[in-house]
């Protein structure tokens, strides 16, 4: 058992990295994802990199985590299971009706996201709950009893119950959860007050029915997918991220699986934070670029920034996250020309398959095309060879876009690189500057197999000034498989003020949210010292309908700190994020939140010692590169990134070379190797 392995699974490819521990060293594999049986790509790619380190048996891994996005990808096709829903008598149409603000304000024509769930698979019961948890109409288990059977009928796949303040008292959800067993047992069923016991009826509702419609499709690949790899003789208990960036075993996954929406990119966030902290960088953007698509989040004092939901094509999803945003540009993503005769860029992709122009299967131009065009890519294979690509078809790809703008072919090719350059730099803005933090205090962590690429074009548009380029950064989100802790999120909605007549009631609520962790901490057999609890409030001023989340310090206790430390926080937070305080208002918490997390074994961050010598001896050729059109081609240093050694420097415009990606360097950049053999960049100003 001296084998980890972290699988990372994206639109374009599929991402492995293995730990071995006896050598200490990091392995790294890409094969091409089969979107159609996501299972079989990663099953060729263990096979694969158990070969590349030497014969290795599959046996061998005493730790296996893998990141999805079959349950996202179910969303968004809408290729979920036939769900049916039972609600509250007389909120049935709630699904639909949902908030009051339009989908698009400029546009009358926008239409909001169909239902997960038809009208007629939709069923009210009698029953009613108040708003203080006491029954009002008790449960009518006859009702119950015919909804179920009317939707046995209809064929559904998965139920889901929702009724109004189940979270305040989850008795007749859990009742109807028993009467589903006894009338169709073996259905998927989400209960609400198990999924999200928070308030806001149509979010709550909304997350239960997200859970149970990915429901049967997350729980049937995670089972097929265990069964191979133990046929294959994988022993350990296979891991799965969740949104927050903490991993659970594939069986406690299959109830929750609405919280696997950001299973992918999380963990690139959670790796590339401690790899920064570990070098000196506590504060971060995170840019990971893949082919389809670029994942940005913030990390502020070495901790990832977290929030309680997210809307995910038109349906608020409420799940405790990190704060990844995410925008349609990657390097698959296909230029073209909109009816102004502008050129665009994305969200369309090109994927895996037919892929950029370049791969030779007829797609049409994409980024990578024009990369490949500049030469910033290598014009004949990627992959350090594995993969022959056609620059000839990336010519003739971007030149049909040039004769339509009547422009140059690199023209054209710089320009596709500006408009998706355009658009992640707006992605950037929403998790920084709309949070009231400002990028240019920030480092740029930029990974996937295309950050690095466009990473210091990224940098100038913000103002940034300094990048940080991991040393594995096209396999970043696998390698943070193997950096994660087991994690989970406990939480309970009950509206209280925050001040010194209180502070009994508020350490009450955590006192029993601690003792559920510590109840999970048990069933998962985390030892004590392994043992960590976070808790956050989320708060607002009396009378606002909008909160802010604020992390407590570990030592306080209401008791004996008093609410005024608490409070203050939460002013500081609303003046930097709205840029005004209201001390004369009540404040009053609104959900209470543990997140419990227990150490895994870790892939440790490797320091080497700084050494004097020559980066020429990296040099692996020189290739004509265009920067400026107008100035032509230039030769420029290509490097190999594995021939660096920790203390080199290197001055711009340079490209560097390894398997998984290429960093550019553009004219005036400088770039260093730290001790951790990261790539520390100081952006350059000429443009």
């Amino acid at each position: 058992m001296t084998l980890r392995i972290g699988v990372d699974t994206g639109g374009t490819f599929t991402d492995i990295c293995a730990f071995d521990e006896e050598t200490a060293r990091v392995h790294v594999r890409k094969v091409s994802s089969t979107p159609d049986d996501p299972g079989r790509a990663i099953v060729q790619g263990v096979e694969e990199i158990l070969d590349q380190i030497g014969g290795r048996e599959i046996s061998e891994v005493g730790y296996f985590a893998h990141g999805t996005t079959v349950g996202t990808n179910a969303l968004l096709t809408g290729r979920g299971a036939v769900t049916g829903l039972i609600t509250t008598r007389g909120f049935r149409d709630l699904l639909e009706l949902g908030r009051g603000r339009r989908p698009s304000m400029y546009d009358p024509q926008a239409d909001k996201p169909a239902p997960q769930v038809p009208r007629h698979l939709r069923k009210e019961v009698a029953e009613r709950v108040r708003h203080t948890g006491a029954v009002e109409t008790p449960l009518d288990e006859d009702d119950v009893r015919r909804a179920v059977r009317e939707l046995r009928a209809e064929g559904v796949q998965s139920i889901a119950v929702c009724l109004l303040y189940s979270y305040l008292n989850p008795d007749h959800e859990r009742r109807i959860g028993e009467i589903i067993a006894e009338e169709m047992p073996g259905v998927y069923v989400s209960l609400s007050s198990d999924v999200l016991p928070e308030f806001r009826e149509f979010e709550r509702l909304s997350t239960v029915v997200t859970n149970s419609y990915v429901g049967p499709v997350v729980a049937n690949y995670l089972a097929r997918l265990r069964a191979v790899l133990a046929d294959r003789g994988l022993t350990a208990v296979p891991h799965v991220t969740q949104s927050n960036g903490g991993v659970i075993p594939f069986s406690t996954a299959e109830s929750l699986p609405v919280r696997l929406v950001l299973s992918g990119p999380s963990t690139g966030v959670v790796g590339a934070a401690q790899i920064c902290s570990a070098a000196g960088f506590d504060d971060i953007i995170t840019f990971d670029m893949g082919g389809t698509s670029s994942d940005i989040s913030l990390v502020q004092d070495g901790r990832p920034k977290v929030t309680a939901g997210m809307e995910l094509d038109g349906r608020p999803v409420r799940s405790p996250m990190l704060d990844i945003h995410t925008v349609g540009a990657g390097g698959g993503s296909l230029a073209w020309i909109d009816s102004g005769g502008h050129l665009r860029v994305g969200p369309q992709s090109a994927g895996s398959f037919p892929g950029p122009a370049c791969y030779g299967n007829g797609g049409g131009a994409a980024v990578t095309d024009a990369n490949v065009v500049l030469r910033m890519l290598n014009p004949e294979y990627l992959l350090n060879g594995q993969m022959k690509i056609d620059r000839e078809a990336s010519l003739a790809a971007v030149r049909l876009h040039a004769e339509q703008l009547g422009l140059g072919v690199e023209e054209t090719a710089l320009g596709i690189l500006r408009v998706v350059t355009a658009n992640m730099a707006r992605a950037i803005r929403v998790v920084s500057v709309q949070r009231g933090y400002d990028p240019r205090d920030y480092a740029l962590v930029p990974f996937g197999g295309a950050g690095p690429l466009h990473a210091s074009r990224l940098a100038r548009e913000l103002g940034m000034r300094r990048m940080v380029v991991p040393e594995i950064p096209g396999a970043q989100s696998a390698l943070g498989l193997l950096m994660t802790d087991v994690k989970t999120d406990f939480m309970r909605t009950q509206i209280t003020l925050v001040d010194e007549s209180t502070v009994a009631q508020l350490d009450d609520v955590f006192a029993e949210l601690s003792d559920r962790a510590a109840d999970w901490f048990a069933e998962e057999d985390i030892d004590t010292a392994s043992r960590e609890l976070l808790r956050r409030m989320d708060l607002r001023y009396r009378g606002q309908n909008f909160e802010l989340a604020i992390d407590l310090p570990e030592e306080h206790r209401f008791a004996q700190a008093g609410a005024a430390p608490i409070v203050e926080l939460f002013h500081e937070a609303h003046e930097r994020v709205y840029g005004y305080r209201s001390e004369d208002v009540a404040v009053e918490v609104v959900t209470f939140r543990v997140e419990a997390a227990g150490a895994a074994a870790h892939v440790e961050v490797r320091r080497d010692e700084l050494t004097a010598s020559d980066p020429l001896a990296a040099v692996i050729g020189v290739r004509k590169a265009c920067f400026v059109p107008a100035e032509g081609y230039v030769e420029t240093h290509v490097y190999d990134r594995a021939r660096l050694t920790p203390g080199d420097v290197i001055a711009g415009p340079a490209i560097i070379e390894q398997m998984d990606t290429t960093t550019v360097l553009l004219p005036g950049d400088s770039c260093r190797v730290d001790a951790y053999r990261n790539l520390i960049i100081e952006i350059g100003d000429e443009e």
